[in-house]
């Protein structure tokens, strides 16, 4: 399955919210270094409670996702 993700990095808490479009993600890492994208894998993958990895938009805002299994 393939989903639409808007990450909010250094928002202060972390927390997966279902949108019409996709999903927005609130992070507290920086995006610096990657930090960022390894917390919003973690966090997913605890969400859907499935391996999930980054097709596209590693250095953006907005990424394309695809939660495997």
């Amino acid at each position: 399955m393939i989903i639409s993700v808007k990450v909010k990095p250094h928002s202060g808490r972390q927390e997966v919210v279902k949108e019409a479009g996709g999903y927005v993600v609130f992070l507290k890492s920086v995006p610096e270094g990657g930090k960022a994208n390894v917390e919003l894998l973690r966090l997913l993958k605890k969400h859907f409670k499935k391996e999930v990895k980054i097709k596209s938009g590693m250095s953006g805002r907005k990424k394309l996702l695809e939660v495997l299994g």
